[in-house]
C-alpha cells in the first residue's frame, strides 16, 4: 500500500481475512470471526461482518472495530488512521511474502511478529534476547530428551 492512500475499511478488513490465516494456514471464516468476538463478549454476527468487507455498512462501534482488530492482532487505528494502516499494511504485506499462504506461519508466529514491528528498537531488542534465553533453554531440554 503506498504511503498515504486512502483505503475504505472493507478493504482493510479484507486485507485481514487474506493475509491473517488460521493456525492450518486457511483463511478464516466471517463465522470463525464472529465466534471468537463472540467468546470475549462482544455481540457480532457473520452476516455483519460479511455486510463490513462487502462495504455495505461502513460505520461500525468503537467496540467492533477494537474487537476485529484485537482477533486480527493488529491495532484499532488500522481501520481508521492512514498512517497506521500503510504501516500496519505494509508489515502485513512483508509477513505474507515471507510466509505464502501453502507455508503459512502459525497464527501466533505472525501475532508476534506483528507485535514486535510495533515496539521501539530497544523493545524489541529486549524481546530477541528473551526469545534466545527460551530458544536455548528448549534446545537443550531437546538435546535432554534426545540423550535419554
Amino acid at each position: 500500500m503506498a504511503h498515504g492512500t486512502t483505503h475504505t475499511l472493507a478493504s482493510r478488513l479484507n486485507q485481514l481475512f487474506s493475509t491473517v490465516r488460521s493456525e492450518a494456514g486457511r483463511e478464516y471464516s466471517n463465522e470463525q470471526v464472529a465466534a471468537a468476538i463472540r467468546l470475549k463478549g462482544v455481540t457480532i454476527s457473520q452476516s455483519y461482518i460479511w455486510q463490513l468487507r462487502k462495504g455495505t455498512k461502513t460505520n461500525p462501534t468503537l467496540r467492533h472495530l477494537e474487537a476485529l482488530a484485537d482477533f486480527f492482532g493488529v491495532p484499532a487505528a488500522y481501520f481508521f488512521d492512514n498512517e497506521t494502516g500503510d504501516r500496519v499494511g505494509e508489515q502485513l504485506k512483508r509477513l505474507a511474502e515471507a510466509h505464502p499462504v501453502q507455508g503459512s506461519a502459525p497464527s501466533d508466529v505472525r501475532l508476534m511478529a506483528m507485535r514486535a514491528g510495533e515496539l521501539s528498537d530497544e523493545r524489541r531488542r529486549q524481546v530477541m534476547d528473551l526469545l534466545d534465553v527460551v530458544y536455548r533453554l528448549e534446545q537443550a531440554e531437546r538435546q535432554n530428551t534426545a540423550d535419554e
